[in-house]
């Protein structure tokens, strides 16, 4: 059996910066819940994407369910997010009894479609909140987003879990909207784990989310709590992996750039295949390599053929609007996402893949085009 390559695992750093944290977390026996690595980790996020403030949650699905606390999203309300995106965009607009409505994707950045989001606004005009997406590092189209929330006076909050070191017109995704959100999964361009980040210029609510993720106690001797609360607070440990990670940030999206050059280089002349946009405002951060077919190969032809040679790849995101528990809330667009969705295909994008590991995955779609 061929040695595995992974769609994207962690990675380390090779002088070992997390595990320095980590020790120093051990030595001054901070394990948890909390300690100076979590009060650095906020800070040094904060400096680096430039930003106020910052509060490290257990998940980037904590900091969306606290964003939208702080939006003041209750029962009822309406919260607008795309469809073509992870459930764990959508899922905390139910934990807050809301109403997702979904809207369609813009082929020019796979992302949110700014006129359907103009649709979505002329047929519910009272929303509370807009969430969107950096789908695999790729910047949504942010001018006309923040116009459309701002002529409407709604709460942007940019789930960015997906595009730490993306830009957007030389800023930092995530640093748009009213909030942002990252996420440190074991799968993302840097990890913790398990991990997420809920930032904003917002001093204050970021103070209030701190304080909800940490059980709503209130400052009284005894155990007091006026509010609910959450166990969503990052710790010592974990904090102290997303410190040594933040050092190498840059070195892993150069990673992430580099094989996707590779493989367009490698693929662009095959027949009927597309690589995911790029746009003279976009500066992604390559998390994933995604191309797009319309031929006789097809997404399921590739997926197998790696397979088969123990190398993993998949889908592009099913559509929430098509997903069994999502699919009675209302949809805005036409079929982009639904097409992104068949014909898309997610490569192995992993900063560990050395040249001959990416001459193996080209080596082998390129077979089935003979």
């Amino acid at each position: 059996m061929n040695e595995r390559i992974f769609l994207a695992s962690p990675h380390m750093s090779k002088e070992g910066y997390e595990l320095q944290y980590v020790q120093e977390a051990f030595d001054t026996n901070w394990i948890a819940p909390l300690g100076e690595n979590v009060n650095q980790f906020e800070n040094e996020l904060a400096d680096k994407v430039g930003i106020k403030s910052a509060a490290a949650l257990s998940s980037g699905t904590a900091a969306i369910h606290l964003a939208l606390k702080a939006a003041g999203v209750g029962e009822g309300d309406i919260v607008f997010c795309p469809s073509l995106t992870f459930s764990a965009s959508a899922n905390p607009i139910i934990y807050q009894s809301a109403i997702p409505v979904f809207i369609d994707s813009d082929e020019k950045t796979w992302n949110m479609d700014p006129d359907a989001l103009e649709e979505a606004f002329e047929k519910y005009p009272n929303v509370k909140a807009v969430i969107v997406v950096h789908l695999y590092g790729l910047s949504a189209d942010m001018d006309r987003i923040i116009d459309l929330c701002n002529k409407y006076d709604v709460a942007l909050i940019e789930d960015a879990a997906e595009s730490l070191g993306s830009y957007y017109k030389g800023k930092q995704t995530g640093t748009f909207g009213d909030y942002g959100i990252f996420s440190f999964n074991g799968n993302k361009i840097i990890t913790t784990s398990g991990g997420g980040m809920l930032i904003s210029n917002n001093e204050d609510k970021i103070a209030k989310a701190r304080f909800w993720a940490t059980q709503a106690r209130d400052k009284a001797r005894h155990y007091q709590h006026s509010e609910l609360g959450y166990n969503y607070r990052m710790s010592n440990v974990v904090a102290g992996i997303g410190r040594g990670q933040l050092k190498v940030l840059d070195e892993r999206v150069a990673k992430k750039t580099y094989i996707f050059d590779f493989y367009k280089k490698e693929l662009k002349d095959l027949e009927d295949i597309n690589f995911m946009p790029t746009n003279s405002f976009d500066a992604p951060n390559r998390w994933l390599s995604c191309i797009t077919l319309n031929g006789k190969v097809r997404p399921v032809d590739i997926m197998e053929a790696l397979e088969e040679e123990n190398i993993e790849s998949r889908p592009i995101w099913k559509p929430m609007h098509m997903q069994p528990f999502f699919e009675a809330y209302d949809f805005i667009g036409n079929d982009v996402a639904e097409n992104l969705f068949e014909n898309g295909v997610c490569l192995p994008s992993d900063t560990k893949m050395t040249d001959e590991d990416l001459g193996r995955v080209v080596k082998i779609i390129k077979g089935l085009w003979l």
